[in-house]
C-alpha cells in the first residue's frame, strides 16, 4: 500500500505498509464479510432441529468427534477469516450465557448478513441498515415477550423443555427417559420454586451398558482406588468429616538435628510421635464420624487405626472433590483438627464401593447417596467411553441449562419456529409504518427470522417454500401457536418449548454481531489474501 505525493515534485510515493499487504474497500469489503458469514451459517444449517444431522470433525491430533452441537462444532473449527472469528465469539457468548441455542443464533446471524449483502449491493447505507436492524430487534423482543408463556409449575412442561433441548443429539434416542433424569436431578437440588443452580448436577461416565442404563444418584460418584481391601464396602446412614488438612506429622519450617544418647530417650521420642497420632485419631473418633475424607495425605498408622475402628477412610482427594462431598452432605470444610466437632459433620444415607471390569482393568467407584437433603446430584451416563457418550453428555448439559433457566425465570416460548414467525410478522407490520429506507432493513430482518422455520422444514425433507407460506398463513389467521412439527408439517406445537431468555439472547447477540460487521468499511490483510 502506498500514498502518492501531490506536491508535483515527482518523488516516489511513501510506502507505509509491507508490499504483501492488501487493502479491500467499498463493496468488496461487504462481499468478503457476507461470504464468510453465509458459509458459516450454511455449515451449521444441516444440524438444526429434530431432523438435523451430525458433523464428523477430524482433528489435527488424529482423533474424531461426531456431533451436531453448535458450540462443539465451532470450538473445533480452525478459522482465520475475521468475520468467521466474530461468529466464533458469538457462539461462545451464546453458550456461556444460555448453554443452548447456539445453532439457531448462528443461522439467524448468517441470514442477517446475507440480507445485508443484498441491500448494500443496491446502495443502502450501512448505518441506515444498522438502524433498521436495531428497530426490528426491539419489535422482535416485544413480540417474543408477548407470546411468551409462564411455566405452569408442572413437571410435564419441564420434561418438554429438556426433551426439546436434546432434539437431534445422541441423547435424543432415549430423549424422554433422559429428560426425566434431568428434571429429577434439578428438582433434587432445588430448594425453592424460585431458582435452581444447574452446576449442582454432576456428570459421570458409567462405561457400561447403554444410555437406557443411565441413572440419577442423589449424591456423588467418585472414581477412586482403595488403599486397603479391608475398608468397609458398604455403610448405611452415617456421618462424615471433610478435611482440607493432612492427617500426618506436622513438619517444622526449619531443619534440626536431634541427638539421642540412650534407648530410653529414643523410645520417649517415638512415644511422643505416637501420642500425637493417637490424639489426631481420638479427635476424629470423638466426633462420631463413620467416614473420613481428606484433600491431603493420611499417615498410614492413622489410616489403619481409623479403619480398625470401622471408619471408611479416603485421602488424597482433589480439592474440588472434597468440596463436592462437603456441599452434598451439608458438612463444613475443616482446615484444622482443633476445629473438629459434631457441628461440622455431614450426613449420608448410603455409601457403596462399586467395582467393575473394563478395558483398562479393574475400576472402583465410590457412590454416596444423601437422600432428599442432597446438596448435589449426579447423572451416571450409561454406555461406552467413546464419542457417543460424549455427545449424550453434551445433550444432557444443554438440557440442564435450558430446564434450569425455565425454573428460574418461569418464562418459555413454543419451539418449531413459532415464536420466530410471529416476530417476523410483527416486524413486517412495524416496517409498514416506516417511510424511509430503514423499512427495507426491517423487512430484511423479518426474512432472516423466517429462516429458522425454513431451515426446520428443509431438514425435515419437505418443500421449504410451501411450508413457510402455510405457516405464515396460519399465523396471519390468528393461530400463533403453529410451528413446524418433527415431520415438517405445519401444526400446533405442544411438545416443543424453549426458555424465553435463550431465544432473546440469541437474537440480540446475532443482531449486535451483524451490525458490528456491517460498520466495517475497509479490510487490511497483512498476509495478502
Amino acid at each position: 500500500m502506498a500514498q502518492a505525493n501531490n506536491d508535483g515534485s515527482g518523488r516516489a510515493p511513501v510506502t507505509i505498509v509491507r508490499p504483501t499487504t492488501t487493502v479491500t474497500s467499498g463493496v468488496g469489503v461487504t462481499q468478503k464479510l457476507v461470504t464468510a458469514a453465509v458459509a458459516f451459517g450454511d455449515l451449521m444449517r444441516g444440524t438444526f432441529g429434530p431432523q438435523g444431522l451430525d458433523k464428523m470433525l477430524y482433528k489435527t491430533n488424529g482423533t474424531t468427534a461426531v456431533t451436531n452441537d453448535g458450540a462443539k462444532i465451532v470450538a473445533e473449527l480452525l478459522v482465520k477469516h475475521p468475520a468467521a472469528k466474530a461468529f466464533v465469539q458469538l457462539a461462545e457468548a451464546q453458550e456461556h450465557a444460555c448453554g443452548d441455542g447456539v445453532t439457531g443464533c448462528m443461522i439467524f446471524a448468517s441470514e442477517l448478513m446475507r440480507e445485508a449483502g443484498r441491500l448494500l449491493g443496491r446502495g443502502l447505507h450501512p448505518l441506515i441498515l444498522n438502524d433498521g436492524y436495531i428497530k426490528a430487534a426491539a419489535v422482535t423482543r416485544q413480540s417474543i415477550e408477548s407470546n411468551s408463556s409462564e411455566w405452569d409449575k408442572s413437571r410435564e412442561q419441564l420434561v418438554h423443555v429438556a426433551k426439546t433441548s436434546m432434539n437431534g443429539t445422541a441423547a435424543d434416542i432415549d430423549g424422554p427417559f433422559l429428560a426425566e433424569l434431568v428434571v429429577d436431578g434439578l428438582q433434587t437440588v432445588s430448594r425453592s420454586d424460585d431458582g435452581v443452580n444447574y452446576e449442582d448436577i454432576r456428570m459421570s461416565k458409567r462405561t457400561q451398558g447403554n444410555l437406557q442404563d443411565s441413572r440419577l444418584v442423589d449424591g456423588l460418584i467418585l472414581d477412586t482406588a482403595l488403599i486397603l481391601d479391608r475398608l468397609p464396602r458398604r455403610l448405611d446412614a452415617g456421618t462424615l468429616v471433610a478435611l482440607s488438612c493432612p492427617l500426618d506429622y506436622e513438619t517444622s519450617s526449619r531443619d534440626a538435628d536431634i541427638e539421642v544418647e540412650t534407648a530410653d530417650e529414643w523410645m520417649a521420642f517415638v512415644d511422643a510421635k505416637d501420642a500425637i497420632l493417637k490424639k489426631k485419631v481420638k479427635q476424629i473418633l470423638d466426633t462420631g464420624a463413620t467416614a473420613v475424607f481428606s484433600a491431603e495425605s493420611i499417615e498410614p498408622s492413622i489410616f489403619h487405626t481409623l479403619t480398625d475402628a470401622g471408619c471408611f477412610v479416603l485421602g488424597g482427594l482433589e480439592r474440588a472433590g472434597i468440596e463436592d462431598i462437603a456441599q452434598a452432605s451439608g458438612a463444613s470444610m475443616c482446615d484444622h483438627l482443633d476445629d473438629l466437632s459434631a457441628t461440622v459433620l455431614g450426613s449420608f444415607d448410603h455409601l457403596t464401593i462399586e467395582t467393575s471390569e473394563g478395558l483398562d482393568g479393574r475400576r472402583e467407584r465410590l457412590c454416596m447417596r444423601f437422600g432428599d437433603s442432597a446438596g448435589l446430584a449426579t447423572i451416571d451416563v450409561g454406555g461406552g467411553d467413546g464419542v457417543a457418550a460424549e455427545e449424550a453428555i453434551r445433550g444432557l448439559y444443554d438440557a440442564l441449562r435450558s430446564t434450569a433457566q425455565v425454573m428460574e425465570t418461569h418464562a418459555l416460548v413454543r419451539g418449531g419456529g413459532s415464536a420466530e414467525m410471529a416476530a417476523a410478522l410483527a416486524v413486517k407490520e412495524a416496517a409498514e409504518q416506516e417511510s424511509g429506507r430503514q423499512r427495507l432493513a426491517m423487512e430484511a430482518f423479518a426474512r432472516a427470522l423466517e429462516s429458522i422455520p425454513s431451515t426446520l422444514a428443509t431438514n425435515a425433507g419437505v418443500d421449504q417454500l410451501d411450508t413457510l407460506l402455510a405457516l405464515r398463513s396460519a399465523h396471519r389467521n390468528g393461530n400463533n401457536q403453529a410451528g413446524i412439527g418433527p415431520s415438517g408439517s405445519v401444526e400446533v406445537v405442544e411438545g416443543a418449548w424453549a426458555p424465553t431468555d435463550t431465544l432473546l439472547h440469541g437474537i440480540e447477540a446475532a443482531t449486535e454481531t451483524a451490525c458490528g460487521l456491517l460498520r466495517v468499511d475497509q479490510v487490511i490483510s497483512a498476509r495478502g489474501d
